[in-house]
């Protein structure tokens, strides 16, 4: 399959051989784009690597300069920079490319988190990045500069400050991506930004680990990495909250209801003893599937009483009986209160009332004949499932 027969829309769903194919276009993209970006930026490699040392160079004294202690460094290091640089720099295009993959899979609302928190994250690691180089580096480049021993000359090898500032730059970048990780876990539901605010001293203890970790062996740039990630983190938990709070909002708007004329949708019940099926049509939204909260007993009694009123309506509209069809009326009263009894079980059971439904199926178990017990023992059981 050609990359022209892939469609660009994320939402498109397709059949699932076909997603094999569409990750391999999909990759073949990721790797044109750095590619693509790469040649750019290659014939101006040296000037890129200029541009990330000047914090250094800045702080060097004077008569000192950058060093290169092996043969191919003067020209691999930059390579290597401008290589990285185009994968920094296509990231965006890179993770639109794995959000197209992934976005078919995903509900609706999943969609409307993981589109702002997916541009979001591009722009907090970026952001961390300028943190890194234009806070970061000049202090600790300072403090080292003013640290060095006396009869030392402070000539760095070009490879071993790529190698560094490369890791500056992954550390802060990913430090700054902290509020998006604790908005993810508050809204896959792990915890709640009450259990975060309460495990604020050991985040603050973890960020200075891990500034630990991730720094040079120096408390200046520890404290740099750890700050900011305790502020960040104290963004997440807000944000968070902002989070939640719309989603219960969302959740307590009660569903809107169908155009005036629209028929509401059919409720589905237990088929009777005789093959046919026994109940009525609810009024619509409380067979939505999408629906939340159970009912009220005000709401289910509402309803019931549309039931019973419906029904009377329709009782009425009913041509007169024959004196024949009362005499088969008469004759069938017990069997269709016993009916009646299964049909109002199913709309409770359906309410979420199991309650009053149990209790009505036991007067059928005592009333009912052999098919009418049998259906209320296969409504029990389900009910015993749930």
């Amino acid at each position: 399959m050609s990359l022209a027969m892939q469609p660009d829309d994320p939402g498109a769903e397709q059949p699932f051989i076909s997603h094999l194919v569409e990750l391999r276009d999909r990759i073949i993209r990721m790797l044109i784009a750095v590619g693509v970006m790469a040649g750019v930026l290659l014939p101006f490699a040296n000037q890129l690597y200029a541009y990330v040392a000047a914090p250094l160079v800045a702080q060097l004294p004077a008569g000192n300069t950058m060093i290169a202690t092996q043969v191919a460094s003067p020209l691999l290091t930059p390579l290597k920079l401008a290589l990285i640089a185009a994968v920094f720099l296509s990231m965006p295009y890179l993770l639109y490319q794995l959000w197209a993959f992934i976005a078919p899979g995903l509900y609706q609302h999943e969609k409307r988190l993981a589109v702002p928190l997916l541009v979001s994250s591009i722009l907090l690691f970026y952001l961390g990045m300028l943190f890194a180089y234009y806070l970061v580096f000049p202090l600790i480049f300072a403090f080292f500069a003013a640290t060095t021993p006396e009869g030392v000359a402070m000539m760095t090898d070009i490879s071993a400050y790529l190698d560094f500032v490369l890791t500056l730059f992954l550390a802060f970048g990913l430090a700054f991506e902290i509020p998006i990780a604790t908005i993810l876990l508050v809204a896959i539901g792990l915890v709640t930004p009450e259990d975060l605010a309460n495990k604020r001293p050991y985040v603050i203890v973890g960020a200075f680990v891990i500034g630990m970790f991730l720094t040079p062996p120096d408390m200046i740039s520890q404290t740099l990495l750890a700050v900011p990630m305790w502020m960040l983190f104290e963004l997440g938990v807000l944000f968070s909250k902002l989070v939640l709070k719309g989603r219960r909002a969302e959740d307590d708007t009660p569903p809107a209801g169908p155009p005036a004329g629209a028929a509401p949708k059919p409720l589905p019940v237990a088929p009777s003893a005789g093959g046919g099926a026994v109940g009525r049509e609810l009024s619509p939204g409380f067979d939505d599937p999408d629906r939340r909260h159970p009912m009220t007993d005000a709401e289910m009694e509402a309803e019931l009483d549309l039931i019973d009123a419906e029904e009377a309506k329709a009782a009425k509209a009913a041509p007169i009986p024959s004196k024949s069809s009362e005499m088969a009326e008469t004759s069938a009263t017990p069997t269709d209160a016993v009916e009646d009894k299964i049909r109002r079980a199913n709309q409770l059971r359906d309410l979420g009332n199991d309650f009053a439904a149990r209790q009505m199926l036991y007067q059928v178990l005592e009333e009912g004949d052999a098919g009418q017990r049998q259906v209320a023992r296969n409504i029990l059981s389900q009910l015993d499932e749930h």
